[in-house]
């Protein structure tokens, strides 16, 4: 007897899932909404894949416009080089080189009093001033 209450029930439940649910109006409707789920995550896979490739190309760009602007910096440096007023001062600074008319004067090394003297001064510039003072200095 409860055996064919329970056969009885699942019975009436395939009835009313095959008359009810599956009839074919919402098979489609079921297959057009997969369609359309399908698409869009296919749309949307597309358009995130072509904005990383963008985003990759505008990398590239921008490395190829850096590396442009080395080269013709390195080009400028080079011409600066080549010229008569870098060969000058490299004769007159490395090479102690000097033109007609002038005098080279060689200064002794500092001493260690005065490098110590110059580093006591440096120190004694140094005030600290409150707040306050710093406030009062800048609107008096």
């Amino acid at each position: 007897m409860l055996m064919n209450k329970v056969v009885t029930k699942v019975r009436r439940f395939f009835y009313h899932l095959k008359t009810d649910y599956l009839t074919a109006s919402n098979i489609v409707e079921i297959l057009v909404l997969i369609i359309c789920l399908w698409s869009t995550f296919g749309a949307i896979n597309s358009m995130s894949r072509n904005w990383q490739l963008k985003q990759k190309l505008q990398d590239k760009k921008l490395e190829a416009q850096r590396v442009s602007l080395e080269v013709d910096k390195l080009k400028l440096e080079q011409q600066y080089l080549r010229t008569d007023e870098y060969k000058e001062l490299m004769a007159r600074s490395k090479g102690g080189m000097m033109e007609e008319g002038e005098t080279m004067v060689i200064l002794p090394r500092n001493s260690e009093e005065a490098k110590n003297a110059h580093k006591e001064d440096a120190s004694a510039q140094i005030v600290e001033k409150s707040n306050f003072e710093q406030w009062l200095d800048l609107l008096f």
